[in-house]
This record gives C-alpha cells, sequence and structure tokens, in this order.
C-alpha cells in the first residue's frame, strides 16, 4: 500500500449487491457507465439507503485484482429474460473484503456513483467530502479553510433546480440557504482565499 495507490468508490445500492462482493468476489459496473478508474489499485464501496444503520457511508473496501468484458447473462445466467441480459458489464473480480476500523459517512445525504481518491486520502478521510481529488488545487484550499473555521462545504455538488442539472465546486448549506461557489469564484492566493472563506463563513451564519 503506498500513497498514491488509487482507490475507486462505487456505489452499492442494495445488500444484493454486497452479498456478491462478499460472497463471489466481484462487482460488476454497465460498460456505458464505466469510470476511467477501472485500473485502481482499490476498490470501495458507498452503501445507499438501503442499508438500514450503515447507509450512506463507506465501510469496506478490496484489493483490484482485474476485470474482464462479459455480458449480464454470462454473470447471471438464471435471468435470461431480464431486460439488459444482453449488455456488456464490467466483471471486476476482487481480493479478500477489508472493513474500515472508522467508517467514512456522508455528512450530508447526497448520490455517489464513482469517486477517485488516493490511498492516503482514503485512510485520512473522516467524510465523504475528504476524498475528491478532481477538483482544482484552490478548491481544495478553499475547502480546508472552510474546515478550519467549523464550515462543512460539499465537494462536486450536482444543482438540479431550477432548470438543467449543473455541479458546483463546493457548496455550503446555512440556516437561511444554499451558497454555492464555482471553481471560477475562488481567488489564486492564500489571503483572498481566506477572505473568502471569512465571508462565506459570516454569510451562512447570519
Amino acid at each position: 500500500m503506498y500513497p498514491e495507490d488509487r482507490v475507486l468508490v462505487a456505489y452499492l445500492p442494495r445488500p444484493s449487491d454486497f452479498a456478491i462482493v462478499q460472497n463471489e468476489g466481484w462487482y460488476r459496473i454497465p460498460q456505458q457507465f464505466a469510470p476511467k478508474g477501472l485500473y485502481a489499485e482499490y476498490f470501495a464501496f458507498y452503501f445507499g439507503r438501503h442499508f438500514g444503520a450503515e447507509k450512506w457511508a463507506i465501510h469496506y473496501f478490496a484489493s483490484n485484482l482485474g476485470h474482464e468484458l462479459t455480458t449480464r447473462l454470462a454473470l447471471f445466467p438464471d435471468e435470461p429474460e431480464h431486460p439488459r441480459a444482453q449488455d456488456w458489464y464490467y466483471k471486476v473480480q476482487l481480493g479478500p473484503l477489508q472493513r474500515l476500523e472508522r467508517p467514512i459517512l456522508s455528512l450530508r445525504w447526497r448520490r455517489v456513483t464513482f469517486i477517485h481518491t488516493t490511498w492516503d486520502r482514503f485512510t485520512n478521510a473522516v467524510e465523504i467530502n475528504d476524498l475528491f481529488i478532481d477538483g482544482d488545487v484552490f478548491v481544495d484550499r478553499l475547502y480546508a479553510a472552510l474546515k478550519e473555521r467549523g464550515i462543512q462545504a460539499e465537494r462536486n455538488y450536482r444543482v438540479g433546480e431550477p432548470g438543467p442539472a449543473y455541479e458546483v465546486a463546493l457548496a455550503v448549506f446555512g440556516e437561511h440557504g444554499r451558497i454555492d461557489i464555482t471553481a471560477t469564484e475562488i481567488p489564486q492566493t492564500p489571503d483572498k482565499i481566506n477572505a473568502l472563506a471569512d465571508k462565506i463563513t459570516a454569510m451562512s451564519q447570519s
């Protein structure tokens, strides 16, 4: 395990999907939705709403042993009439499943499909937003500055109202609504980033 090893966090919507990971040692991804991180050294699993007390969190991970492209019918031969039986899927072979000593929580419900991160971030993360690496370095700095002030920002937050959905770099939820911050609004010097963090903190608490 190296700090720069890649970790792909994948969404598991149902306990039946996790049962396959547990009992058969593989995970499936539809080819049309496959992320760029299939070659990550590790896969981790984010539980959806059907997991009871363990929902909206990452509890387990496993090493990635490789993948193959196959049909859904080959994966589930007892379901020949399934509407996606002939669709192509990546079957990811996994090493032994390992449970985290401390789960990585989502402090605010959010739908996660895939998150790319690194081993050092994964092992140090307290909550989901600590994992993101695909943002600008200045997004990282503002996120950290807000966290130092006790403000929890949501990274890569998907906004869907009103009109077409889009994504903002950071979203802060205050008593009187949500503050959206795009990457272009974030300055590129430490003093200005701190000034913006102070402004957002004041706005979220007013």
